[in-house]
């Protein structure tokens, strides 16, 4: 229309193409290269883009000039040819993502020639996930040789192969722009990683199980912010991280004896630790460690945490030094929360218990205890002179002076639960509040009451809840709920 200032698309060519609606012009192919790219920058694959050459010569080829390429269907023998069809630089690929489809099969030589016709389109983003096996590799001792695609323009690396894989940087290989690298089912010496990326804030490593196979957690970087590492590895033996910048640690590792561990990460604010303990090696009298982790607050008013859990077997008896140095190692940020997870199968825990809390670190730091026993039947008992009953724990004084908060979970009455109540109420000055939950087959008696009551009765700061599961606490003609200088008894209803 005459006097309209909208924008007007160039016209092409009025010729028409077969199909096209009413026998007129294809208006739509007339339109610019950038328009027909909005197009097809919105249909889910590249080969999807590819197949509307069908509708227009004009169309043809059109795909490949597209910034994001997405392969998702492509069959793996094709996928180095449609690359080779993708325009080189200096057109730019903000993002090339490729996941082979199921049941495709491969060797280590064909994903090395598809990675290095990858990192030829110098993609910002390469995203390379190979979800089904690979053809003819073995598998703890022969690992898979993947060298790490070469992209001076990337910023973001994500290889993920459900093969594992042994991860090769290429001599001289520098990566001056990558920011974030993730890698799936890989091992690789980290260290020497880290050296190519100067600019690296992200590092996420997940390995998964190679039986008998050794690896060491060796990270120095100056610029990474972000750091997880989560793998089953039979043997990590050493953990050592200087990382200044480092806001974000998150690891995840298995140890079948002593660890080496070090960490200088002094702007850290978020960690999450987790370290299993395989076989029974570090051992305290019928105690063996079987799982440490240590977590900082997720939000406001949550407290950061260190959970020990350990179970009593009855073959064990050692007085273990290293029980004590293992855990401090782990303590690589500061908590307040100790949560305690105790398999007790059938034996003492209070002198345990009492022993965790004397270390120096945990003493100092503990302003909410939280114990939990996981009980287990233990055909014939405790017996008499059993070693889970350590000597003269019951008369000895430790100071917990930042002790807040008690919570004790599946109590089930014993001399030795009695015992260790009452020696943290004597031990812990501040304290303002202890929560008792008794077992599932523990019954609420008139003289478990008493017995409890007698303990608190001289705590008159000190606020103590008494549940049970049933949620009834007692017979309510025989034991009544009882308050007297401030200090309840009570059930849940």
């Amino acid at each position: 229309m005459e006097g309209s200032s909208g924008p007007r698309w160039p016209r092409r060519s009025s010729t028409q193409e077969v199909g096209s609606p009413g026998g007129g012009a294809d208006l739509i192919s007339a339109l610019p290269d950038e328009v027909l790219l909005l197009f097809l920058a919105r249909l889910p694959c590249a080969s999807a883009a590819a197949r509307t050459s069908v509708l227009s010569r004009r169309w043809r080829g059109l795909w490949a000039l597209l910034r994001q390429i997405v392969f998702r269907d492509v069959p793996f023998p094709s996928l180095e040819a449609a690359l080779g069809r993708v325009l080189p630089p200096p057109h730019a690929v903000s993002l090339l993502e490729i996941c082979v489809p199921e049941e495709q099969r491969t060797d280590s030589a064909g994903v090395n020639s598809l990675l290095r016709a990858a990192a030829r389109l110098q993609p910002e983003k390469l995203d390379f996930r190979l979800p089904s096996r690979l053809t003819g590799l073995a598998f703890a001792d022969r690992l898979v040789a993947v060298d790490l695609p070469c992209s001076h323009r990337a910023t973001s690396i994500s290889l993920g192969l459900s093969t594992p894989f042994s991860l090769r940087v290429p001599a001289g290989a520098q990566f001056p722009g990558l920011e974030a690298l993730s890698l799936s089912y890989c091992t690789t010496e980290l260290d020497a990683l880290l050296s190519c990326c100067p600019r690296l804030r992200t590092l996420r490593v997940t390995r998964d199980l190679f039986p008998n196979y050794k690896c060491d957690i060796m990270v120095n970087s100056p610029s990474l912010q972000e750091l997880v590492v989560h793998h089953r590895i039979r043997e990590t033996q050493r953990v050592d991280i200087v990382a200044p910048a480092l806001k974000q640690l998150a690891l995840s590792f298995a140890n079948g004896g002593e660890i080496s561990i070090s960490v200088l990460a002094p702007m850290v604010e978020k960690v999450s630790w987790n370290c299993c303990y395989l076989g029974h090696h570090i051992v305290f009298g019928l105690w063996s460690l079987k799982t440490l982790r240590l977590q900082t607050a997720e939000r406001q008013g949550q407290l950061s945490s260190l959970q020990i859990h350990a179970r009593a077997d009855s073959f064990l008896h050692a007085q273990a030094d290293n029980f004590t140095r293992e855990i401090e190692k782990h303590m690589v940020v500061a908590f307040s929360c100790l949560e305690l997870h105790l398999t007790a199968k059938g034996h003492a825990f209070g002198g345990f218990v009492f022993h965790l809390l004397g270390m120096d670190k945990i003493r100092a730091a503990t302003r909410r205890l939280k114990v939990i026993l996981k009980r287990s039947a233990m055909e014939g008992g405790c017996r008499l002179h059993c070693p889970c009953k350590f000597r003269n724990w019951r008369f000895e004084t430790i100071s917990l002076a930042a002790l807040k908060e008690v919570e004790f979970d599946g109590f089930e009455g014993e001399d030795h639960e009695f015992d260790l109540l009452q020696l943290i109420l004597g031990c812990a000055p501040t304290l303002k509040r202890m929560s008792v939950q008794l077992s599932e087959e523990t019954s609420a008696s008139h003289e478990g009451c008493a017995k409890i009551y007698s303990i608190f009765k001289a705590c008159s700061s000190v606020k103590c809840d008494v549940y049970h599961s049933s949620g009834l606490m007692h017979d309510s003609q025989n034991c009544p709920s009882m308050r007297f200088s401030g200090v309840l008894i009570q059930g849940v209803h």
